[in-house]
């Protein structure tokens, strides 16, 4: 399926505050999240690569230890198996691109 819109996908929250519509490539996962303001990502790591790039909003991320503030426009790196954690400082949308395919987000 080359184009799908977004409004046919179905929503999920695995995460209490943080609402997703997930995209899957052959060998990537989009997440397009809406953030509550004040949520938070738990510290955990996976064997994915992640790039987090926020589209609305400001979000504190914490990379193997370092923090930064990412407001629109910027860019998170995450290397595989790194611990991360987050939190929304206002309301957010955030786009994640994982590879390869997170199958536990199918």
């Amino acid at each position: 399926m080359p184009f799908l819109d977004l409004q046919d996908v179905s929503a999920r929250e695995p995460i209490p505050g943080f609402k997703v519509h997930f995209v899957h490539s052959e060998r990537m996962t989009f997440a397009h999240w809406t953030i509550e303001a004040g949520a938070l990502l738990p510290e955990h790591s996976h064997p994915h690569e992640q790039v987090a790039n926020v589209i609305e909003g400001e979000f504190e991320l914490t990379i193997n230890g370092e923090t930064k503030r990412l407001r629109p426009g910027a860019v998170g790196i995450i290397p595989s198996n790194a611990i991360h954690s987050g939190r929304a400082i206002t309301e957010c949308r955030v786009i994640d691109a994982f590879c390869p395919v997170r199958e536990d987000y199918r």
